[in-house]
Protein backbone atom coordinates (compact mmCIF):
# COMPACT_ATOMS: atom_id res chain seq x y z
CA UNK A 1 0.00 0.00 0.00
CA UNK A 2 2.88 2.42 0.33
CA UNK A 3 2.85 2.77 -3.43
CA UNK A 4 -0.68 3.23 -3.63
CA UNK A 5 -0.31 6.66 -3.99
CA UNK A 6 2.16 6.89 -6.88
CA UNK A 7 0.39 4.40 -8.75
CA UNK A 8 -3.11 5.94 -8.49
CA UNK A 9 -1.43 9.02 -9.26
CA UNK A 10 0.72 8.08 -12.37
CA UNK A 11 -2.44 5.86 -13.91
CA UNK A 12 -5.43 9.08 -13.28
CA UNK A 13 -2.79 11.67 -14.30
CA UNK A 14 -2.07 9.40 -17.49
CA UNK A 15 -5.31 9.08 -18.49
CA UNK A 16 -6.41 12.46 -18.19
CA UNK A 17 -3.49 14.60 -19.53
CA UNK A 18 -3.34 11.87 -22.57
CA UNK A 19 -7.08 12.00 -23.15
CA UNK A 20 -7.00 15.32 -23.21
CA UNK A 21 -4.40 15.68 -25.77
CA UNK A 22 -6.48 13.34 -28.04
CA UNK A 23 -9.84 15.50 -27.18
CA UNK A 24 -8.38 18.77 -27.97
CA UNK A 25 -6.72 17.85 -31.44
CA UNK A 26 -10.10 16.04 -32.41
CA UNK A 27 -11.99 19.15 -31.42
CA UNK A 28 -9.36 20.98 -33.78
CA UNK A 29 -10.53 18.18 -36.52
CA UNK A 30 -7.08 17.36 -36.96
CA UNK A 31 -5.29 13.82 -38.57
CA UNK A 32 -5.29 11.06 -36.85
CA UNK A 33 -1.32 11.02 -37.67
CA UNK A 34 -1.34 14.09 -35.34
CA UNK A 35 -3.23 12.59 -32.82
CA UNK A 36 -0.77 10.15 -32.40
CA UNK A 37 2.22 12.24 -32.39
CA UNK A 38 1.11 14.70 -29.99
CA UNK A 39 -0.58 11.74 -27.82
CA UNK A 40 3.32 9.66 -27.81
CA UNK A 41 4.84 12.89 -27.38
CA UNK A 42 2.93 13.61 -24.30
CA UNK A 43 2.89 10.29 -22.68
CA UNK A 44 6.63 9.79 -23.08
CA UNK A 45 7.51 13.76 -21.96
CA UNK A 46 4.50 13.85 -19.00
CA UNK A 47 5.37 10.41 -18.54
CA UNK A 48 9.29 11.09 -17.27
CA UNK A 49 8.52 14.57 -15.95
CA UNK A 50 5.84 12.70 -12.82
CA UNK A 51 8.53 10.28 -12.63
CA UNK A 52 11.33 12.52 -12.23
CA UNK A 53 9.22 15.03 -9.89
CA UNK A 54 8.04 12.06 -7.26
CA UNK A 55 11.58 10.95 -7.44
CA UNK A 56 12.70 14.56 -6.18
CA UNK A 57 9.42 15.10 -3.63
CA UNK A 58 9.50 12.09 -1.79
CA UNK A 59 13.99 12.19 -1.83
CA UNK A 60 13.16 15.43 -0.15
CA UNK A 61 10.49 13.94 2.45
CA UNK A 62 13.15 11.61 3.44
CA UNK A 63 16.39 14.21 3.33
CA UNK A 64 13.63 16.13 5.81
CA UNK A 65 13.12 13.62 8.06
CA UNK A 66 16.42 12.59 8.57
CA UNK A 67 17.31 15.93 9.04
CA UNK A 68 14.55 16.38 11.78
CA UNK A 69 16.20 12.83 13.71
CA UNK A 70 20.04 14.85 13.53
CA UNK A 71 18.31 17.77 15.33
CA UNK A 72 16.42 15.87 18.15
CA UNK A 73 19.67 13.32 19.10
CA UNK A 74 21.36 16.63 19.43
CA UNK A 75 18.33 17.71 21.52
CA UNK A 76 18.49 14.76 23.34
CA UNK A 77 21.77 14.57 24.08
CA UNK A 78 22.31 18.44 25.48
CA UNK A 79 19.22 18.95 27.10
CA UNK A 80 18.09 15.60 28.29
CA UNK A 81 15.40 16.78 31.11
CA UNK A 82 13.80 19.32 28.66
CA UNK A 83 13.00 16.79 26.07
CA UNK A 84 12.47 14.57 28.53
CA UNK A 85 9.28 16.99 29.55
CA UNK A 86 8.38 16.87 26.87
CA UNK A 87 7.44 13.19 26.32
CA UNK A 88 5.67 13.62 29.59
CA UNK A 89 3.47 16.65 28.63
CA UNK A 90 2.77 14.67 25.30
CA UNK A 91 1.75 11.75 27.40
CA UNK A 92 -0.09 13.82 30.09
CA UNK A 93 -2.06 15.05 27.22
CA UNK A 94 -2.98 11.43 25.88
CA UNK A 95 -4.64 11.21 29.67
CA UNK A 96 -1.51 9.53 31.46
CA UNK A 97 -1.20 10.22 34.79
CA UNK A 98 0.88 9.68 37.88
CA UNK A 99 2.86 6.82 38.41
CA UNK A 100 1.71 5.24 34.87
CA UNK A 101 3.00 8.54 33.19
CA UNK A 102 6.65 8.32 34.59
CA UNK A 103 6.58 4.26 33.52
CA UNK A 104 5.97 5.32 30.08
CA UNK A 105 8.11 8.72 30.34
CA UNK A 106 10.67 5.90 31.71
CA UNK A 107 10.37 3.22 29.05
CA UNK A 108 10.50 5.64 25.92
CA UNK A 109 13.33 7.79 27.01
CA UNK A 110 15.31 4.78 28.42
CA UNK A 111 16.43 3.87 24.49
CA UNK A 112 17.68 6.87 22.34
CA UNK A 113 16.15 4.99 19.38
CA UNK A 114 12.70 4.62 20.61
CA UNK A 115 12.75 8.09 22.32
CA UNK A 116 13.52 10.11 19.00
CA UNK A 117 11.14 8.18 17.12
CA UNK A 118 8.61 8.87 19.67
CA UNK A 119 9.67 12.68 18.84
CA UNK A 120 9.52 11.86 15.13
CA UNK A 121 5.96 10.66 15.12
CA UNK A 122 4.05 12.23 18.18
CA UNK A 123 5.51 15.89 17.95
CA UNK A 124 6.23 17.07 14.68
CA UNK A 125 3.95 14.39 12.56
CA UNK A 126 6.23 12.43 10.43
CA UNK A 127 6.06 8.93 9.50
CA UNK A 128 9.22 7.03 9.83
CA UNK A 129 9.08 4.57 6.57
CA UNK A 130 7.81 6.32 3.25
CA UNK A 131 8.38 4.96 -0.17
CA UNK A 132 11.71 4.75 -1.73
CA UNK A 133 12.12 7.54 -4.00
CA UNK A 134 13.62 5.55 -7.30
CA UNK A 135 10.74 2.89 -7.02
CA UNK A 136 8.20 5.76 -6.16
CA UNK A 137 9.41 7.02 -9.40
CA UNK A 138 9.45 3.85 -11.18
CA UNK A 139 5.71 2.97 -9.97
CA UNK A 140 4.68 6.70 -10.96
CA UNK A 141 6.07 6.49 -14.58
CA UNK A 142 4.57 3.10 -15.39
CA UNK A 143 1.57 3.40 -14.18
CA UNK A 144 1.32 6.83 -16.56
CA UNK A 145 2.41 5.32 -19.49
CA UNK A 146 0.11 2.13 -18.42
CA UNK A 147 -3.08 4.17 -18.13
CA UNK A 148 -2.00 6.91 -20.59
CA UNK A 149 -1.66 4.74 -23.52
CA UNK A 150 -5.28 3.39 -23.45
CA UNK A 151 -6.92 7.00 -25.07
CA UNK A 152 -4.56 6.55 -28.08
CA UNK A 153 -4.43 2.95 -28.92
CA UNK A 154 -7.78 2.95 -31.44
CA UNK A 155 -5.84 5.67 -33.49
CA UNK A 156 -2.43 3.57 -32.93
CA UNK A 157 -4.55 1.07 -34.75
CA UNK A 158 -6.62 3.16 -37.41
CA UNK A 159 -3.39 4.34 -38.26
CA UNK A 160 -1.29 1.04 -38.84
CA UNK A 161 -4.41 -1.64 -39.86
CA UNK A 162 -5.40 -1.10 -43.52
CA UNK A 163 -9.25 -0.64 -42.48
CA UNK A 164 -8.56 0.80 -39.15
CA UNK A 165 -11.50 1.07 -36.73
CA UNK A 166 -14.58 3.36 -37.10
CA UNK A 167 -14.70 6.01 -34.62
CA UNK A 168 -11.20 5.87 -33.03
CA UNK A 169 -12.78 9.14 -30.77
CA UNK A 170 -15.51 7.20 -29.79
CA UNK A 171 -13.59 3.70 -28.78
CA UNK A 172 -11.05 6.25 -27.35
CA UNK A 173 -13.64 7.72 -24.73
CA UNK A 174 -15.32 4.12 -23.98
CA UNK A 175 -11.77 2.72 -23.21
CA UNK A 176 -10.55 5.63 -20.72
CA UNK A 177 -13.83 5.66 -18.78
CA UNK A 178 -12.93 1.83 -18.29
CA UNK A 179 -9.73 2.77 -17.36
CA UNK A 180 -10.99 5.50 -14.77
CA UNK A 181 -13.44 2.76 -13.51
CA UNK A 182 -10.78 0.55 -12.98
CA UNK A 183 -8.44 2.63 -11.20
CA UNK A 184 -10.96 4.08 -8.79
CA UNK A 185 -12.28 0.21 -8.50
CA UNK A 186 -8.61 -0.59 -7.72
CA UNK A 187 -7.97 2.24 -5.19
CA UNK A 188 -11.41 1.81 -3.53
CA UNK A 189 -10.60 -2.19 -2.73
CA UNK A 190 -7.65 -1.05 -1.37
CA UNK A 191 -7.99 1.86 0.77
CA UNK A 192 -12.01 0.37 2.30
CA UNK A 193 -14.20 3.00 0.62
CA UNK A 194 -17.07 2.49 -2.30
CA UNK A 195 -16.57 1.23 -5.55
CA UNK A 196 -18.88 3.31 -6.74
CA UNK A 197 -17.97 6.72 -5.72
CA UNK A 198 -14.34 6.00 -6.53
CA UNK A 199 -15.41 5.00 -10.00
CA UNK A 200 -17.61 7.79 -10.44
CA UNK A 201 -15.30 10.36 -9.00
CA UNK A 202 -12.36 9.34 -11.11
CA UNK A 203 -14.44 9.66 -14.38
CA UNK A 204 -16.28 13.08 -13.38
CA UNK A 205 -12.70 14.05 -13.50
CA UNK A 206 -11.16 13.06 -16.34
CA UNK A 207 -14.14 13.27 -18.18
CA UNK A 208 -14.21 17.34 -17.32
CA UNK A 209 -10.53 17.73 -18.70
CA UNK A 210 -11.64 15.92 -21.59
CA UNK A 211 -14.80 18.40 -22.15
CA UNK A 212 -12.45 21.25 -21.58
CA UNK A 213 -9.68 20.24 -23.99
CA UNK A 214 -12.11 19.17 -26.42
CA UNK A 215 -13.79 22.82 -26.29
CA UNK A 216 -9.95 24.62 -26.46
CA UNK A 217 -9.98 22.34 -30.13
CA UNK A 218 -13.04 23.26 -31.30
CA UNK A 219 -13.05 26.72 -30.66
CA UNK A 220 -9.58 27.26 -32.15
CA UNK A 221 -10.05 24.95 -35.12
CA UNK A 222 -9.81 27.53 -37.44
CA UNK A 223 -6.43 28.14 -36.31
CA UNK A 224 -5.40 24.87 -37.16
CA UNK A 225 -7.33 25.12 -40.23
CA UNK A 226 -5.03 28.13 -41.70
CA UNK A 227 -1.91 26.03 -40.70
Amino acid sequence: QSYLKDLVYGGIDGTITTFAVVSGVVGANLDTGIVVILGLANLLADGFSMGVSNFLGTRAERQFLNKVRIEEQEEIRLIPEGEREEIRQIYWRKGFEGELLEQVVEVITSDEKVWVDTMLQVEHGLLLKGPEPARAAWFTFVAFLAAGSVPILPFIINLVVDDGIPAPFLWSSIATAGTFVAIGIFKARVVGTSRAMAAIETVAVGGAAAVLAYGVGWLLRGIADGL
